[in-house]
């Protein structure tokens, strides 16, 4: 796999959740552009349960099998100790490490009055503790290097909203937050992160209902969002030609590429005088209420069909 100019040529890349779905194809495609690859999967069932090394192992030998150096891990990233062997694995085969990308994930969907402790904590562990004990891992080898960069997915499940999901929404825009702040706190040791919200048809979404025709018609347009779409964007902000990319959130369906927007104030009331309640109900709500946000989902803002 010697050919000239490949994006990440060289760089070592650790990708977590690499076994399947978006994460496989980020792994293969780091692979393909030069990257020597960290496959990290603790083979899973989409809620977290049981452990498989297969997954894994497989993605090693496919990227073997394209000329590539990679090595399996099988460790968790929802704690502290494991997410650090996951790091440790990168320096012990490759002797550095210069991307994290944050992936893995899990889904325990329930309307919120019915959630429970379990499937509360399980969620935010392995997404927002995970995307944070891994990088915290890696952000010491960073720092010593003066180089590094992260890569984390988020979701418009928290960015925008969706049904059935306060843990996972909760736990991604948490990470959207995570990902500013490495970027405010660690780009004076040219370390970059950025996040992608990716939107693609994979194990983690195949629970979708298929009953009716509609439902089946909009099941085939998601099956058009490959998760090997996601790969390009996460290829070309490990590599340096994106240097200039940090702190941002960006969003992947199908063909396109979309820039998110980041909280900013839209409107603004006040009186000299200072507010009371009665105030606050008479002119300062009334008068912001034309900016209100809608109780939109991801489906209602993403309106058209993938391109």
């Amino acid at each position: 796999m010697s050919q000239p100019n490949r994006m990440v040529e060289g760089k070592v890349v650790l990708v977590t959740g690499a076994g399947g779905g978006i994460g496989r194809d980020i792994a293969l495609a780091m692979a393909r552009e030069g990257a020597r690859v960290v496959v990290n999967d603790i083979g899973a069932s989409v809620s977290g349960e049981g452990n498989d090394a297969g997954p894994a192992q497989q993605v090693v030998n496919e990227i073997r099998a394209l000329g590539g150096e990679a090595v399996a891990n099988t460790d968790s990233v929802s704690e502290a100790v494991s997410a650090g062997r996951i790091v440790q694995t990168a320096l012990d085969t490759f002797g550095r490490i210069d991307v994290v990308v944050n992936n893995a994930g899990i889904l325990r969907d329930r309307f919120f009055h019915k959630m429970s402790l379990d499937e509360w904590d399980a969620v935010i562990k392995v997404h927002l503790y995970g995307a944070y004990y891994v990088s915290r891992a890696a952000s010491t080898h960073f720092k010593e290097q003066g180089s590094g960069n992260y890569i984390h997915m988020t979701s418009t499940s928290g960015l925008i909203g969706n049904f059935g999901q306060a843990n996972y929404s909760a736990a991604k825009l948490g990470i959207a937050a995570l990902s500013k702040s490495i970027a405010l706190d660690m780009q004076k040791f040219n370390v970059r992160s950025n996040c992608i919200a990716p939107f693609a048809w994979s194990r983690m979404i195949g629970s979708i209902p298929t009953e009716t025709d509609a439902e089946k018609a909009r099941v085939e347009r998601i099956k058009q969002m490959t998760p090997a779409k996601i790969a390009p964007l996460a290829v070309c902000l490990a590599s340096d030609e994106s240097d200039y990319a940090n702190g941002q959130i960006f969003a992947v369906r199908n063909n396109e590429i979309f820039l998110i927007s980041q909280p900013r104030p839209v409107r603004s009331v006040h009186r000299s005088e200072g507010w009371t309640p009665e105030s606050v109900a008479s002119h300062a709500l009334p008068a912001l209420k034309a900016m209100f946000f809608p109780l939109d989902r991801s489906g209602d803002v993403f309106t058209w069909d993938p391109i």
